[in-house]
C-alpha cells in the first residue's frame, strides 16, 4: 500500500509546507496552516481535451513575429452592464471569477444571462442547489414557459424569440463526472456555482479547503485554455469581504469581478478587480426586480435624490467610473461634539481622505472642525474612489457647518490639494456634458482645466476657480 501523504496549507494564501509552522513564510499570517490529506493524481487520470474540437492545437516554440495579430471575437451578451465590465463581451477561453455576499444575486445574474444566450450552448453547473430550486428561480425570473417545460422534461412547441432551448443544467460536485458530461455536451459557455462546493477525486480533502479549491480551479483553467471555452466561476467571500480560498485563485483566473451592494437597497454594483482583457475601472449597476437583475442605463438619476426642500449639507459631484460619467450626491452632517473625542464616520468614502480635507479646512480656512462630529455619506450605497469628488465633499461640509443650503442646480468637479488649491481632473468635458444632460445650470471646476475643455460648446455655465477660499466666498 502507498503511504498516506499529508501537507500543511495556509488558509490565507495557499502556501504549501511539509511541516507545521506558526507563521506562514509566504504571507506572514500566524496560525493559518492546516493539515490536509493529499493524494496526487497520476498522469493517466489527467483530463485530456484533444478530441473536444476537430482542430488540434500543438504546443511548440514559436517566434513572436510569426504570430498573426487578430482582434479577438468576443461573445456579446444581451446584458450591456456585463459587457461593459468585461471590456466589451466574453473573451473565448477566458476564466472569470465572481465573488459577492450571500444572497446578493450572483446566481440570479448569471442564470438569467445564460438563459438569454439564444445561439450558444450553455452548461450551468450547480453544486449547491437542486434542479427544482433552479426551476423555481427560472419561474420567478418570468422566463418563457418553454424553458420551464424544458427543465421539467415535457414536450414543447415552437421556440419563442427569447428561449432557453440551448441551456443545460447539471447538479454535481465531482469534477470527474462534470468533465465527462462536458465532453458529451461540448458547451460554448460554462457557469460553475460555486467553486467552493466542488471536489476533485485526486485530492482527499473536504470541499472548500485550500487544496480542493486550487485543484478544481486548475482543472477548469486547463479546460478553458485548451478548448477555448469561457468559464464563469462563482465564489464565496469571507467575513472580511475577500474571496474565500487561496490568493492564488485570483492569480489563476483572467478576470475577477466583485458583486456588491446593500441587501436593503434594490441596487447592485458589479466591479472589476482584475481584467486581462480590459479596464479595471469599469462599473456595472443593476436594479433587483421581480424579473431578475435589470441593468441601469442612467445611474445618475437614481444616485441623486429628488427632493423639494433645500437642505444643508448636500452637494452634487461629477465623477467618472471607467468610461461612464456619474453624478453623485454627497451628504454631510456637522454637529457639536458631545463626547471628548470628535467622531468621524463615513459611508462610501475613504476616512483618511475625509480627515485630510478637514485638515485643509482647519489650516487654510480657519474652520474649527476639531470640536465637531462629522458624518459623511455617499447616497445610493456606492463606494467612490475618484479624487474629483473632493470639492463636492468640501462644499457639503461647509454647507452643514454654516447650516446654509446650496443652490440645487449646481455641481462640482475638482480635486483639493493640501495647500487648498483646486486641482484639475481628467476628462472634464464628459463630466460637464453629463451635468448638462441632467439639467444642471452651473458646474464649478478648476481653473487649470481651461486648457483641456471647450466651454463654449456647452449651454451649462462653467465656473472656474483656483482655491478653496474662492469657492467659499462664491457659495456662502
Amino acid at each position: 500500500m502507498s503511504k498516506t501523504k499529508t501537507a500543511f496549507f495556509c488558509q490565507n494564501c495557499g502556501h504549501e509546507s511539509v511541516k507545521w509552522v506558526g507563521q506562514c513564510p509566504s504571507c506572514g499570517q500566524w496560525n493559518t496552516l492546516v493539515e490536509e490529506l493529499v493524494q496526487k493524481e497520476s498522469p493517466k487520470n489527467i483530463n485530456g481535451w484533444k478530441d473536444f474540437h476537430e482542430e488540434k492545437r500543438v504546443n511548440k516554440t514559436i517566434r513572436l513575429n510569426e504570430i498573426k495579430s487578430s482582434e479577438e471575437k468576443r461573445l456579446v451578451t444581451s446584458d450591456t452592464e456585463l459587457n461593459r465590465v468585461l471590456g466589451g463581451g466574453i473573451v473565448p477561453g477566458s476564466i472569470v471569477l465572481v465573488g459577492g455576499e450571500p444572497g446578493i444575486g450572483k446566481s440570479t445574474l448569471f442564470l438569467q444571462n445564460g438563459l438569454r444566450l439564444k445561439d450558444k450552448t450553455v452548461l450551468y453547473i450547480s453544486g449547491e442547489e437542486s434542479e427544482q430550486q433552479i426551476k423555481m428561480r427560472a419561474d420567478r425570473l418570468k422566463q418563457d414557459s418553454r424553458l420551464t417545460r424544458l427543465l421539467s422534461g415535457d414536450s414543447v412547441g415552437p421556440a419563442p424569440a427569447i428561449s432557453g432551448e440551448n441551456f443545460y443544467l447539471l447538479t454535481e460536485t465531482s469534477t470527474q463526472i462534470i468533465f465527462q458530461e462536458i465532453k458529451k455536451l461540448k458547451p460554448q459557455l460554462v457557469i460553475v456555482d460555486s467553486i467552493q462546493s466542488l471536489q476533485t477525486p485526486f485530492i482527499d480533502s473536504s470541499p472548500g479547503s485550500v487544496s480542493q479549491i486550487r485543484e478544481c480551479a486548475a482543472e477548469f483553467q486547463r479546460f478553458a485554455k485548451e478548448t477555448n471555452t469561457p468559464v464563469f466561476l462563482i465564489g464565496h467571500i469571507t467575513k472580511d469581504g475577500i474571496i474565500a480560498g487561496p490568493k492564488i485563485l485570483e492569480h489563476m483566473v483572467d478576470t475577477v469581478l466583485q458583486f456588491e451592494g446593500d441587501r436593503h437597497y434594490a441596487y447592485r454594483i458589479l466591479r472589476t478587480l482584475k481584467n486581462r482583457f480590459g479596464s479595471t475601472d469599469e462599473l456595472g449597476i443593476y436594479e433587483m426586480t421581480q424579473e431578475g437583475m435589470r441593468g441601469v442605463t442612467n445611474p445618475s438619476e437614481i444616485l441623486i435624490t429628488q427632493k423639494e426642500d433645500q437642505l444643508s449639507g448636500i452637494a452634487i459631484a461629477a465623477s467618472i467610473e471607467g468610461l461612464r460619467p456619474l453624478l453623485i450626491e454627497v451628504q454631510a452632517l456637522v454637529t457639536q461634539s458631545v463626547y471628548g473625542t470628535p467622531q468621524r464616520t463615513v459611508s462610501g468614502f475613504d476616512l483618511r481622505r475625509l480627515q485630510l480635507l478637514l485638515a485643509v479646512l482647519e489650516k487654510r480656512g480657519g474652520f474649527h472642525f476639531g470640536i465637531k462630529d462629522v458624518f459623511l455619506n455617499i447616497a445610493g450605497g456606492i463606494k467612490v474612489e475618484d479624487p474629483s469628488i473632493d470639492l463636492a465633499v468640501l462644499c457639503a461640509l461647509l454647507s452643514s457647518y454654516e447650516d446654509a443650503p446650496m443652490p440645487p442646480h449646481i455641481c462640482f468637479a475638482g480635486e483639493v490639494g493640501l495647500s487648498g488649491e483646486i486641482r484639475a481632473v481628467n476628462r472634464i468635458d464628459q463630466r460637464i456634458a453629463e451635468a448638462e444632460k441632467l439639467g444642471f445650470e452651473k458646474i464649478i471646476v478648476s481653473k487649470y482645466n481651461q486648457k483641456g475643455s471647450a466651454k463654449h460648446k456647452f449651454r451649462i455655465e462653467v465656473v472656474t476657480m483656483g482655491h478653496v477660499e474662492e469657492v467659499y466666498k462664491y457659495m456662502f
